[in-house]
C-alpha cells in the first residue's frame, strides 16, 4: 500500500512549527504507551476493520481528518493560558505513564464514563475540545453524508471512537447543522499575540534605554544594562539547549543570538539553535518514522530529529524566560531607583523634544 513521503529535517526547519510537532509526538507516545499497557496496539481497531472489509471485498474509506491538520488547528486554537495548561498536563501525563501508573481500560468502555471524561476535557480546554472533538465529528459526518450520496442504496458501517459517536449521530440526524466543510480543513488564523508581545518587548526595551540615557545616570549604567540583556538571554537560552540534550555548538549559537532575536519578533533563538543542531546531528528521513516507533521517552529523546525540535523549543523557552527576568531584576542589579530614573528621563526627553520643535 502506498505511503506518504515522510518529512525530512529541511521540511521541519522550513515549517518552523516546532511546538505543534512536539505536541503531536508526545500525544502519539502517550497513545502507544497506553496501548502497550493494556495490550492493544494503537490503531488496532482500524486495522481490524480494514482486514474484515478486505475479506468481504467491501470498499474502504478513511473518513477522519488528517492528523496534521487536526493538531495544527488544535494548537493554534489555544490561547496562551490554555497552551500552558495543556503543556503541563501533557508533561504530567507522560511522567505518570513512564512511572507505571495503571489504566483501568474497562472503565473507559462505559459510555457514562466516556461522557464524563469528554465533559471534563471541555471544561479544561474549550478551544482544544472544539478542534479535537467537535470539528472531527463534523468532518466525519460530512464524509458519511457524501458517501451515502454516492451509494444511496447501500449501507455504510462507520468505525469511530466512542467519544465521537454522539456528536456524529447528532450531525447525521440534522445535516443542516453541519458547518461548511472548507472551514474544517483550512489552516486556522489565530491572532498574532506572540508577535504583538515581541513588539511590546522591543518598545519597552527601547523606552527604558532612552529613559536611562536622558536621566543622566551615565554611559556606564547604560552599558551595564545592555550587558545584562545580552548575558541573561544568552546564558538561559544556551543552558536550556544543553538541558534538552543539544550539542554545545547549538547552545553556543543560541547564546550568541538570543539577545538579538529577543528584540526581533520575526526571529527566535531556538530556530537558530535547531538549524545548527540539524547540521551537527544530520537526522535521516527515517527519524520521522522512528519517533513513532519508540517505546520509551528516553529512546525518543535520543532520536536526532526529536532532539532538533526539542532544541528549538527549549532555546526559545530560555530566551523568553530571560526577557521576563531582565525586566524584573534590571533596576535592582543597576542599583538605581526605577521611578526616579524613568520620571527624570521622561522629563528630560520632553525638554529635548521641545527644543527640537
Amino acid at each position: 500500500k502506498r505511503q506518504a513521503r515522510d518529512p525530512d529535517v529541511k521540511d521541519v526547519l522550513a515549517a518552523s512549527n516546532f511546538n505543534t510537532l512536539l505536541v503531536q509526538w508526545l500525544l502519539a507516545y502517550l497513545q502507544r504507551r497506553i496501548g502497550f499497557d493494556v495490550g492493544v496496539e494503537p490503531g488496532a481497531e482500524m486495522k481490524a476493520a480494514i482486514e474484515e472489509a478486505e475479506k468481504r471485498n467491501l470498499p474502504i474509506a478513511l473518513i477522519d481528518r488528517d492528523i496534521r491538520i487536526t493538531l495544527l488547528r488544535f494548537w493554534k486554537s489555544l490561547g496562551f493560558i490554555e497552551k500552558l495548561k495543556m503543556g503541563w498536563a501533557l508533561i504530567v501525563s507522560v511522567a505518570e505513564i513512564d512511572n507505571g501508573q495503571e489504566i483501568d481500560i474497562e472503565s473507559l468502555k462505559d459510555q457514562n464514563v466516556i461522557d464524563v471524561v469528554m465533559e471534563e476535557f471541555r471544561k479544561f480546554s474549550p478551544n482544544g475540545a472544539r478542534a479535537l472533538i467537535d470539528e472531527r465529528d463534523a468532518f466525519i459526518a460530512h464524509q458519511l453524508v457524501l458517501l451515502k450520496a454516492q451509494r444511496p442504496e447501500g449501507r455504510i458501517l462507520a468505525i469511530v471512537g466512542a467519544g465521537h459517536r454522539q456528536g456524529i449521530a447528532g450531525y447525521l440526524d440534522n445535516p443542516a447543522t453541519l458547518p461548511p466543510f472548507a472551514s474544517l480543513t483550512a489552516e486556522p488564523r489565530s491572532f498574532p499575540w506572540a508577535k504583538i508581545f515581541g513588539f511590546l518587548v522591543t518598545g519597552l526595551f527601547a523606552f527604558l534605554f532612552a529613559a536611562i540615557w536622558f536621566s543622566g545616570v551615565g554611559l556606564g549604567v547604560i552599558l551595564e544594562a545592555f550587558i545584562f540583556w545580552v548575558l541573561i538571554h544568552g546564558i538561559l537560552s544556551g543552558l536550556f539547549v544543553l538541558v534538552a540534550g543539544g550539542h554545545p555548538y547549538s547552545a553556543l549559537a543560541c547564546f550568541s543570538v538570543a539577545w538579538m532575536t529577543s528584540l526581533n519578533p520575526m526571529l527566535q533563538a531556538g530556530w537558530i539553535g535547531a538549524y545548527v543542531e540539524a547540521r551537527v546531528r544530520k537526522p535521516p528521513v527515517s527519524d520521522f518514522r522512528k519517533i513513532y516507533e519508540t517505546e520509551t521517552l528516553t529512546e525518543m529523546v535520543r532520536v536526532p530529529l526529536f532532539k532538533v525540535v526539542l532544541v528549538a523549543a527549549f532555546g526559545n523557552l530560555g530566551s523568553m524566560l530571560g526577557t521576563f527576568l531582565y525586566f524584573i531584576f534590571l533596576f535592582p542589579i543597576l542599583g538605581i531607583d526605577p521611578a526616579e530614573v524613568i520620571s527624570l528621563g521622561i522629563q528630560n526627553m520632553g525638554i529635548w523634544v521641545a527644543g527640537l520643535i
